[in-house]
């Protein structure tokens, strides 16, 4: 039913954690199969992802088309493409089911795509703050997170063309051309378990803030790409 990707690069750690979390939707059968197309790790993440049963690609290393190159490889009529740097919640693959099972059964499976809640494992405001923000962007500017991942139907994925070399902002120049009444907020949480740097962290921050504001006034994807690169 579902193929979970992952575009990794020396993420061991996080890629383990982030397979464990799917291992009862594989068991209740709602996932078929897991790709891990990865970018040119010197860690363990390739023996993690062979041990847990996962088909490996030998990625590019650019992201966007390493993402494109695993969705046509997909066995499943339904993609969930993941971060291994969270986890998802405990019950996923029971709102994954529901979700897919009412847009199959009302003939809207390829027009609607949804994304999980972003949840942080720190206990301090900014972290309550961070995932506040996460929920007003992915509601009102139609612009989440890519770690908040994405279901989407596979045809909806190639009829948009998938995911366009745009750097750090792919995720959100997909979802808005899914756009804001196609693109579900699920209540499940994809959980961010370590925090980034501080330094990094302003750094994107400031970047992704030029170029959503770039996206709410439709900018040529081009300029933007320049801006995010």
């Amino acid at each position: 039913m579902i193929t979970a990707i992952f575009a990794t690069k020396d993420v061991e750690m996080g890629l383990a954690h982030a397979l464990h979390a799917l291992v009862p939707g594989a068991t209740e059968g709602i996932l078929r199969d897991v790709i891990v197309v990865d970018g040119g790790s010197r860690d363990g993440t390739t023996v993690v992802a062979d041990a847990a049963g996962c088909e490996i690609i030998e990625g590019s290393g650019v992201a966007e088309d390493d993402l494109r190159l695993a969705a046509e490889r997909a066995r499943s009529d339904w993609l969930l493409f993941l971060s291994p740097e969270c986890v998802l919640d405990q019950g996923w693959q029971t709102e994954v089911l529901e979700f897919v099972g009412t847009a199959v059964e009302s003939g809207r499976a390829r027009s609607s795509a949804a994304v999980f809640r972003l949840g942080r494992a720190e206990y301090s405001t900014r972290a309550r703050l961070a995932e506040w923000l996460a929920t007003f962007r992915t509601k009102v500017l139609t612009a989440p997170y890519e770690e908040q991942g994405l279901l989407i139907s596979r045809a909806l994925y190639r009829s948009l063309g998938g995911h366009r070399r745009l750097a750090a902002m792919a995720d959100v120049d997909l979802a808005r051309r899914i756009g804001r009444r196609q693109l579900t907020l699920l209540r499940k949480r994809a959980t961010v378990r370590l925090p980034r740097k501080e330094s990094v962290g302003r750094f994107r921050a400031v970047r992704n803030g030029a170029c959503l504001a770039l996206f709410v006034l439709r900018f040529p994807p081009g300029i933007i790409g320049r801006l995010a690169a």
